[in-house]
């Protein structure tokens, strides 16, 4: 049974987002797959060239037909822009998305890394195209805003609980990215009976690649690597890394090598000028996803870390399966969910989150090792993540849940 999915996200390609490969997967199945977002703006904060406010409203994306609503940008990534590109996105695509999205839909998905307000639209095309709705949760609402200090005010918060409350009662599914998400989801709202465990898997290009197999773009210091790939902003705890960087200094074969942009880029660039760290710590920038496994394979242990909060501890951060799909060894300042698959794993060195020392350590034990127990941790996660995290295994999965959903729909409406 082919369906008809409307695919409901705030991001989507051109920016670089784990949907852009779920929409792949599913029209590989077979389904009609109808994509409503905005203009793409993630992370620079302006709309990417090509595209404009008004124009540019239908495209296609490996043969998903991809409507797109106007939304206001970023801009700087400050609080008060913010507010008004995640609600701007809501409104106009409930406005909008009625009108654009023309036929009817066996199911309707909303995908949501953050903002919730993604579900609000979600909910409005649920209602009007009369189809059940899948919600995959990536971020805890409020409970992230509060960690990154975006909101301190509990009465903000407060609200921001109603309206999560909300949009999770109004689903016909909740998808969690990790199973500790299951106990926040239902005190919010959602019925226990209708909360399943789906897990991020890692596009088929992320495979282990041999270092020499493909160069990289520019040369890159000789020595122990330590990589981190991804956004870099608050929930990073870039002070940890550069307080461990600081701890080495004096251990010259040792590089931090860092891929990605983010809201603290440029603030993490003046403190490795100002703490003198411009030696080891590298700022290589963005670069296109598809060039990630020979990136990967540059280095010889890859980083992920977050600050130390309750919200965080129930993350599974999605580089930590890219990591394993590469077979690189992983080292990870991490608590709870994340840190419990690494372990689990066998996949590398788990440390407390924002322990400076502790990581610095890590890294030196790391660096002292054989090269062949490391890539022994690599290869352990790697079997992991084709055990846990295989993405035809997932797509498989979910593929089921929405037909089993759409057959119940069309049993009622019969």
């Amino acid at each position: 049974m082919n369906l008809r999915i409307l695919l409901v996200t705030q991001y989507f390609w051109p920016e670089n987002f784990r949907i852009n490969d779920l929409v792949q997967g599913l029209v590989k199945l077979g389904h009609h797959v109808t994509v409503l977002t905005g203009k793409p703006n993630y992370p620079s904060g302006k709309i990417f060239d090509g595209y404009s406010l008004l124009g540019r409203r239908r495209e296609t994306f490996a043969g998903a037909e991809v409507i797109r609503v106007p939304l206001v940008p970023r801009g700087n990534g400050g609080p008060v822009r913010l507010v008004f590109n995640f609600f701007s996105f809501a409104l106009l695509a409930s406005l909008l998305g009625p009108v654009y999205c023309r036929g009817s839909f066996d199911v309707v998905f909303v995908y949501e890394p953050s903002p919730i307000t993604v579900g609000l639209p979600g909910l409005v095309m649920k209602v009007v195209k009369r189809a059940p709705m899948l919600l995959w949760v990536q971020d805890l609402w409020p409970e992230s805003l509060s960690a990154i200090g975006a909101v301190k005010s509990q009465w903000v918060l407060d609200r921001v609980a109603s309206l999560v409350y909300f949009i999770y009662n109004g689903c016909d599914r909740v998808l969690v990215q990790s199973r500790a998400f299951v106990e926040r989801v239902q005190k919010l709202g959602a019925d226990p009976a209708r909360i399943f465990y789906y897990p991020n898997s890692a596009e088929e290009l992320y495979q282990p690649v041999l270092r020499d197999a493909t160069p990289v773009p520019c040369l890159l210091p000789e020595g122990f690597r330590v990589m981190f790939a991804g956004n870099i902003g608050a929930a990073q705890s870039f002070e940890t890394i550069l307080g461990a960087a600081e701890q080495l200094r004096d251990y010259h074969n040792i590089h931090w090598l860092i891929l990605g942009d983010g809201r603290q880029f440029n603030w993490v660039q003046e403190e490795v000028a100002r703490r003198g760290l411009i030696r080891c710590v590298h700022m290589l920038g963005r670069h296109p996803v598809e060039s990630m496994p020979e990136w990967f394979a540059q280095a010889d242990v890859l980083l992920v870390t977050l600050k130390r909060d309750p919200i965080f501890a129930l993350t599974i951060p999605s580089k930590v399966q890219s990591y394993m799909a590469c077979g690189r060894p992983i080292l990870a300042a991490l608590e709870g969910e994340g840190a419990r698959i690494v372990e689990e794993a066998q996949a590398g060195m788990v440390v407390a989150p924002e322990d400076a020392v502790a990581l610095a350590e890590a890294v030196l034990t790391l660096s002292l090792m054989s090269s062949l127990e490391r890539e022994g941790m690599g290869q352990n996660g790697r079997r992991y993540f084709l055990q846990e995290f295989e993405r035809n295994n997932l797509l498989t999965r979910l593929d089921g849940w929405m037909k089993e959903l759409a057959g119940k729909e069309r049993r009622c409406v019969y």
